[in-house]
């Protein structure tokens, strides 16, 4: 599980730059196409600005000072509807089978369910398997079709769960 030293909490405007390299090289190393997904989406380098809106927030999990992963919930985009997407989640290797990522998962959940929203929505790809795994055994379900418009053209999976 997690050390004495990690800490979950949310992002602060100076975590800007490390977060974005966190997830380009998560991105990149997992082979993510740069066009129609998250790796193109101007908003990973204000993920702090992005996130410090009503009803969304952005976690990361800092372990000795070092940003390993993170996620957020926010509106889904283009929907009519009250979903919120879980985006943005991803772990440096270092991170990975710890558990951390299904507590980060409970963690946007439980902020989803604070928020009110009634369902979280995610889109992934059909390779990220391991991701897939974690999204099932937190009560997620594929679905047959997007949701809203994300942009993520290059992600064809997409899950739902319902929360309340």
């Amino acid at each position: 599980m997690e050390s004495s030293t990690t800490v979950i909490r949310k992002i602060r405007p100076e975590d800007n730059v490390e977060v974005a390299r966190v997830i380009r090289k998560v991105l990149i190393e997992v082979g993510v196409p740069k066009v129609g997904s998250a790796y193109a989406d101007k908003a990973l380098d204000h993920m702090y600005e992005n996130y410090h809106v009503p009803r969304a927030d952005y976690f990361l999990v800092v372990e000795e000072g070092k940003i390993l992963g993170c996620a957020g919930i926010a509106q889904l985009e283009n929907y009519e509807g009250n979903v919120c997407e879980l985006q943005k989640m991803y772990f440096l290797q270092e991170a990975r089978g710890k558990g951390i990522g299904k507590r980060m998962i409970q963690i946007c959940l439980d902020q989803a369910r604070e928020y009110g929203y009634e369902k979280v929505y995610i889109e992934t790809m059909p390779y990220m398997k391991a991701a897939q795994e974690l999204y099932k055994k937190s009560g997620f379900e594929y679905i047959d079709a997007p949701m809203g418009n994300t942009g993520h053209f290059s992600c064809p999976v997409w899950m739902l769960k319902s929360i309340q």
